[in-house]
């Protein structure tokens, strides 16, 4: 093995780009991987597009959380996880020590401001060193394929394991943007729930995937969304709402249209407004912005997928095509989720 790699990398704010980097060794308690795939995710593009002074970041770091790949190298005090063995990368890099932790929401660790791929060196890169406790092992499962369940199958999964006990038989369900999270989500509620699910999409392309995964009824979405998916939903509301879009329009919609007793989950960074006021929101109706998973959540995730019974979407992309695939995921033109594959 020589002693550098390539890596895709913000070199500077609003300056990615192919560095040449060391070849990192693991230390105690760590482990060296062979990445075999990154899923790309909304959050990068906008590490991509921010000027300095925004987020609390030094730069350059490799870009990448969604991670997955084979056990290359383990480092001193690392006995229970052999060569080759395939695995997943939690992307928080949890402390094991804060209160959150040792309260089993390690979510909400203090550290989950910083992690792989986003402000420190992610997954972007032939290698990656990572924290035994951090890493879980996948089975039979391909670790190109299982890479996005560490981001966007277990983030939806926290979001739709929230809401579980409010879908009783004869409860609705609503899954608005069934994208690279959503198409998860609506997944989770089929497989977990009773609940009679309805998708909200922009694309009209997706409406029969939504279907495909488990919705049984999908809408556009658009000019009259809340009206629309009222007159879907029904008077009396949907007993839990995910928004996995976050634009003012979506975030009327999911609120005016939950019912008492309901839950709104607010899981998609749209940077977008809902007035919240006296008599404009049901009755005792929850409204949330959910944060990542737990490992606990991503293990369960895993389970799940080794079952068969979860379909997971991809275009796969050559190491060399990463701005194209970036690109792609801007544009909006992907079906599924864009995984990069770092020793292709």
């Amino acid at each position: 093995m020589t002693d550098t790699m390539r890596a895709y990398r913000l070199r500077d704010w609003q300056d990615p780009g192919f560095d040449e980097v060391a070849i990192p060794e693991p230390g105690y308690g760590e482990v060296r991987l062979r990445v075999a795939g990154v899923g790309l995710c909304h959050s990068d593009v906008l590490f991509l597009e921010l000027p300095a002074g925004i987020l609390p970041y030094e730069v350059p770091w490799t870009l990448g959380h969604e991670i997955a790949g084979r056990v290359d190298a383990v480092g001193p005090g690392v006995d229970d996880i052999e060569p080759d063995d395939a695995v997943a990368v939690s992307c928080m890099s949890t402390c094991g020590k804060c209160k959150w932790c040792q309260r089993g929401a390690d979510n909400y660790c203090v550290n989950t401001g910083r992690g792989r791929g986003f402000g420190l060196d992610g997954g972007l890169s032939s290698h990656i060193v990572v924290a035994r406790r951090h890493l879980l092992p996948i089975g039979d499962l391909d670790p190109v394929r299982a890479a996005p369940l560490t981001d966007a199958g277990a983030t939806s999964y926290h979001a739709v394991r929230r809401v579980l006990p409010k879908l009783r038989p004869g409860s609705t369900a609503v899954v608005i943007g069934v994208g690279g999270l959503g198409g998860y989500a609506v997944q989770w509620l089929r497989m977990l729930s009773p609940a009679r699910i309805v998708a909200v999409e922009s694309r009209e392309e997706r409406l029969p995937v939504a279907m495909q995964l488990g919705a049984a009824d999908a809408i556009l979405a658009g000019e009259g969304l809340s009206r629309r998916l009222k007159e879907v939903v029904g008077d009396d509301g949907a007993d839990a709402v995910l928004d996995f879009v976050g634009t003012d329009q979506t975030m009327n919609a999911a609120i005016r249209n939950a019912a008492t007793m309901g839950s709104v989950g607010l899981v998609g960074q749209g940077f977008g407004t809902a007035p919240l006021k006296y008599g404009g929101i049901a009755f005792d109706c929850d409204v949330f912005i959910p944060q990542g998973y737990t490992i606990a959540e991503l293990a369960d995730v895993l389970r799940l997928a080794r079952t068969g019974d979860v379909v997971i979407e991809t275009e796969l992309f050559d190491f060399d095509q990463t701005p194209a695939a970036y690109q792609r995921l801007t544009e909006g033109t992907l079906q599924g989720r864009a995984v990069v594959l770092p020793h292709a």
